[in-house]
């Protein structure tokens, strides 16, 4: 297993260096002038001239590459902003404070509302999807998968908006959505991010639900399920002992890559709901030409997929001693 998972840390690693340095080379290479750019629309010389000397532009793009990269690992020195300890990300230059910092100040919601609403769609889409599979061809089945195409085909921004004017607006069953730290107020931090949860569910639980059935009816069939069965295994044991051991492989996979990119920000939802998460960060970065918080979110939702797969791939291994092999 530590062979294994040594692998994978190298991988990710080598993974992490070139979608950084393909980023970077997007963000500062293909603008004709990247220090404009950041400067924005209300740009003085002065500003920019101290953008162009804080992003090192009359470097070479390896140069500042490096610049950028080795700051991560050792700090940097800005001439305007002062030292930037490591990890380093560089400064933002709209709000004039670490691109880490920032990230690390919204990050508590961006995980509150992924963490919420993976609970959400596991519990209710693979529930939904086992009680299909196991009631295959009945009315159950039938609409669990009607129910799950019509859902999968709806957009946030609609169904979000939608709810905030039916359950919030007009008969006040939920509360605005906004977010509470846990740790000052549990209950505030519950029914703040309630709504949300469940409008950023609705879509996933669709494809869990779907997913989640076609796997299980898959494994039913096979021939391993069908020897238990004759042995004489009740129809409980069968079906989560075995068809659900070995339909749960691709779900924790689908899951993790989830899992991962909603850490990295949950854009549309947190735009519909105002909530200050690291999505909402990116969608500012961009209307702002905020090229260092922009790269800065950028790598971190890369490392949250990378990371994610690798835990994805120690608990596969762990439920298929095979993938340890591969």
């Amino acid at each position: 297993m530590l062979r294994f998972l040594a692998r994978r840390l190298l991988g990710a690693a080598v993974t992490l260096l070139i979608i950084s340095a393909v980023t970077f080379m997007l963000f500062y290479a293909v603008p004709r002038d990247p220090a404009r750019l950041a400067c924005g629309k209300l740009c003085t010389p002065e500003t920019l001239e101290l953008i162009r000397h804080n992003m090192g532009i009359t470097d070479s793009l390896p140069v500042q590459y490096w610049h950028w990269l080795s700051g991560i690992f050792v700090g940097r020195d800005f001439a305007s902003f002062g030292s930037c300890d490591a990890p380093c990300l560089g400064y933002s230059f709209v709000n004039r404070e670490p691109v880490l910092e920032t990230i690390l100040d919204r990050f508590p919601a961006t995980f509150s509302l992924a963490i919420g609403a993976s609970v959400v769609f596991l519990i209710f889409g693979v529930g939904m999807g086992m009680l299909a599979a196991l009631k295959q061809g009945k009315a159950v089945d039938k609409i669990a998968s009607s129910a799950s195409l019509v859902a999968s085909s709806m957009q946030i921004y609609f169904v979000g908006t939608l709810a905030l004017y039916v359950l919030v607006y007009q008969t006040h069953i939920l509360e605005q959505p906004s977010y509470t730290e846990f740790t000052e107020n549990p209950g505030g931090w519950f029914s703040g991010l309630l709504l949300p949860w469940l409008v950023l569910a609705l879509i996933f639980t669709a494809n869990y639900t779907r997913m989640t059935r076609s796997q299980m009816v898959e494994q039913l069939n096979e021939d391993y399920v069908r020897t238990a069965r004759a042995k004489g295994l009740n129809g409980s044991s069968v079906f989560f002992r075995f068809a659900w051991r070995g339909a749960m492989g691709p779900i924790v996979t689908i899951f993790g890559i989830d899992l991962g990119v909603l850490l990295g920000g949950a854009m549309i939802t947190e735009k519909t709901f105002s909530i200050q998460g690291i999505g909402l960060l990116a969608v500012k970065s961009v209307s702002t030409s905020d090229l260092p918080m922009l790269l800065g979110v950028m790598v971190l939702t890369a490392a949250f997929v990378v990371v994610s797969n690798i835990v994805v791939d120690a608990v596969y291994a762990t439920i298929d001693p095979r993938i340890r092999l591969a």
